[in-house]
Parts: structure tokens; C-alpha cells; sequence
């Protein structure tokens, strides 16, 4: 599926949904309070987050230990490539504050292996990593 500038974001939202980066859910479709300030990308399950909220040097994704901005990144990561993780079970929050356009991906394999949909600069997916043996950072 190609998607163009004039999709809507619920297309959006069911090509992400397809590539295994969100979930829906009946509550992703509540209305959001209207924001104070400009908003990043929103989409169910995969919400971008405000600085405000994420100490992730800007450039980095961060993994947080559970899924929330509630304490320090446990694992962060700056250059492109492939980074293996060891001992990372249960739900975790990923979060891509890279800059540019560069993407994110979980793969279930070793170096890059077996590699899951993509996640966009800006976004933060909380995401079970038991399976989950790499990530890759893309430009």
C-alpha cells in the first residue's frame, strides 16, 4: 500500500496497524483535547510524545524500562544501525526522538533479523519486547 500526503490519518493509522506498529484500540478513537500548543503525529497506539515529557536526548531512541516516561531511559541509542539487546522482557516503552526523518525498527532475530514495520521520528510505541532480539536505527 502507498500511502500520499492526501491520506487521512486513519489511513495512516490502519498501514501502521498492518506493519505491526500499533494496536487499535476502542479507546484510541476518543477525542483528544485540543492542544495548547503544535502537536506531533498522533495515531492510536503509537502517540508522539512532548518533550516535556521524555528526558531522550534529542537524535536518540531511548528504551524506558516500562511503558511510561515516569523514569530515566534504560537504554539509548545514537548512531544508525543494528543493536542486539539481551534481558529485555515484558512491555517497554520505545521511543524514536531522532531528527531528519530517520526510523526505527524491532526485529526478532539477531543483527537485524526478522525486522517488524517502522517507527517513525517523533513516535513512541509501548511494545512487549520478550520476542524482540534487535533493533535497527535507518535513515
Amino acid at each position: 500500500m502507498s500511502l500520499s500526503p492526501k491520506r487521512t490519518g486513519a489511513a495512516l493509522a490502519a498501514a501502521a496497524a498492518a506493519l505491526g506498529l500499533i494496536a487499535l484500540s476502542p479507546a484510541a478513537h476518543a477525542a483528544p483535547a485540543a492542544p495548547a500548543a503544535a502537536v506531533a503525529p498522533v495515531a492510536p497506539g503509537a502517540v508522539s510524545a512532548p518533550a516535556a515529557q521524555s528526558d531522550c536526548p534529542s537524535g536518540d531512541v531511548c528504551i524506558y524500562p516500562d511503558a511510561s516516561f515516569n523514569s530515566a531511559p534504560q537504554l539509548t541509542y545514537y548512531a544508525y544501525g543494528t543493536y542486539n539487546l539481551s534481558n529485555m522482557y515484558g512491555v517497554h516503552r520505545i521511543y524514536n526522538n531522532q531528527t531528519g526523518g530517520a526510523t526505527m525498527r524491532t526485529c526478532t532475530g539477531y543483527n537485524g533479523d526478522g525486522c517488524q514495520g517502522y517507527l517513525p521520528a517523533g513516535w513512541y510505541i509501548d511494545k512487549d519486547l520478550t520476542p524482540i532480539n534487535s533493533i535497527t536505527l535507518e535513515p
